[in-house]
């Protein structure tokens, strides 16, 4: 058994497909289906079921998946640990962030990210939270950028900042005659919220239950940018997060924002890294850089 073989099982187990597996291993289909047999032989037991259409694994497959996984990362750390040494600050960091933050956090940062560490490539990874929080514990992510509350003893949190949300209103509505709201407000409104799977979704709900408000039925969409429209186009109304609606964001036309009064609704945004991650010491120092943002950011818009 040998690390190269672990990889071909681990990319068969990803794309379920003996071609896929072996364009992404970047070896042809004979030489990754003969290794994986090779192993199956080696072991004593079959790892996956051959079918005309896809590949599955075998129950103990999926385990000795789980387990290469393991120690493929393990051995990325054992790399990681010996670039460090070299050059703490260079090599490239794999950083997850959840699509309702990373185009409005981004910009303030990532200028700040070159300054400080012009060597360190940095590849940006944005999908939902359980798929960064996945990819974290498989190491296929050093790092990643979500929102607490977090339940997981395998990641360390490293609080960033607190985000408040204020409210998106069509022109001609009532809330339109308030500077300020209270989340009484709100209630007996029609909220248009994000589709499931949107941590921004759960945060968006809760805030309508202590409202009083309900969701706008018959509609859930995929960005902040299609709820913002349907805020313009007098469908209801909505919850944006402070940093979607600063510059460089682009105001839309005949959308008011109304900052809500007092203790605002809100949400916490931490960096989190596997507590076991090789680079723990140099995380802690990067993730500062997304602690000090330009003074101003999360006062409501003028």
């Amino acid at each position: 058994m040998n690390l190269r073989d672990l990889r071909y099982l681990v990319a068969l187990a990803e794309h379920k497909h003996f071609g896929r597996a072996a364009e992404a291993s970047f070896v042809s289909q004979p030489t990754l289906s003969t290794q994986i047999m090779k192993l199956e032989g080696e072991l004593g037991v079959s790892l996956v079921e051959r079918t005309p259409r896809k590949v599955l694994l075998t129950e103990v497959g999926r385990e000795i998946v789980q387990r290469a996984r393991e120690v493929l990362n393990e051995v990325e750390q054992i790399k990681l640990i010996a670039r460090r040494t070299l050059d703490p600050e260079s090599g490239t960091l794999r950083l997850g962030i959840f699509p309702t933050l990373g185009p409005y956090l981004l910009p303030h940062v990532v200028p700040q990210i070159r300054d400080r560490f012009p060597r360190l490539e940095l590849l940006l990874i944005e999908e939902k939270t359980e798929v960064i929080l996945r990819q974290l514990r498989e190491g296929r992510l050093d790092a990643g950028i979500l929102a607490l509350p977090l339940n997981d003893q395998q990641l360390h949190c490293e609080f960033l900042f607190e985000e408040p949300f204020v409210v998106a209103v069509p022109e001609g509505n009532s809330l339109t005659e308030h500077r300020s709201l209270d989340l009484d407000d709100l209630a007996e409104q029609s909220v248009l919220l994000l589709e499931d799977g949107h941590c921004l979704r759960d945060q968006a709900l809760e805030v309508c239950q202590l409202a009083g408000a309900s969701e706008k039925s018959g509609f859930r969409a995929t960005s902040l940018e299609t709820l913002r429209q349907m805020v313009a186009a007098n469908v209801g109304i909505t919850l944006l997060p402070m940093l979607a609606v600063k510059p460089p964001v682009p105001q839309v036309a005949h959308v008011r924002l109304i900052p809500f009064r007092g203790d605002a609704p809100s949400r916490r945004i931490a960096m989190v890294w596997r507590k076991s991650s090789a680079v723990g010491g140099f995380l802690r120092a990067f993730s500062s850089l997304f602690r000090n943002l330009p003074k101003g950011l999360f006062e409501p818009p003028k």
